[in-house]
């Protein structure tokens, strides 16, 4: 098993894709699959600043993966979410989107157009020892989401 590790890894650096460690090291650990649809979902997913769903991301693989379908898809975003590799975000809109920066970090969702960008240089470490000192809740987590509109859609107002 750890040849195919190995193999997988040198083939993504032939064709230019970046894999990080982590990502074959968790798989190895967990003793999942490592497939090219996988991988091709997690690089995509490291390659934007942006927050696709679902469907986004199968649009954009879809022409060089034409066999792997929109549940496919899904089933490595709930593999990839389960082992922390990337997040699932919810900001309200009925679906997911999913973000490639898996450290806690918040959101800011335009309320017009629906974009999704990381909140930069916004610390938040301190809310789970405040809510903790206000609740009888052992607190595992939390996730910060700010609404608003962005740059593009103020212009148009």
């Amino acid at each position: 098993m750890d040849n195919i590790y190995y193999i997988i890894s040198i083939i993504n650096n032939y064709r230019g894709d970046s894999m990080d460690i982590n990502f074959t090291q968790v798989f190895k650990e967990k003793k999942l699959k490592l497939t090219p649809q996988r991988i091709a979902v997690y690089n995509y997913l490291k390659s934007t600043k942006e927050h696709p769903s679902a469907e986004t991301i199968h649009k954009a693989l879809k022409e060089a993966y034409p066999t792997m379908s929109l549940a496919t898809v899904y089933k490595t975003l709930k593999v990839l979410v389960d082992v922390n590799l990337i997040q699932e975000i919810n900001v309200g809109e009925g679906n997911f989107r999913y973000d490639g920066f898996a450290d806690p970090h918040p959101h800011i969702h335009c309320i017009k157009c629906s974009r999704v960008d990381d909140l930069e240089g916004v610390n938040f470490d301190f809310l789970n020892s405040s809510v903790k000192d206000n609740t009888d809740y052992e607190i595992i987590s939390n996730k910060v989401y700010f609404y608003g509109l962005c740059p593009m859609c103020k212009k148009s107002k």
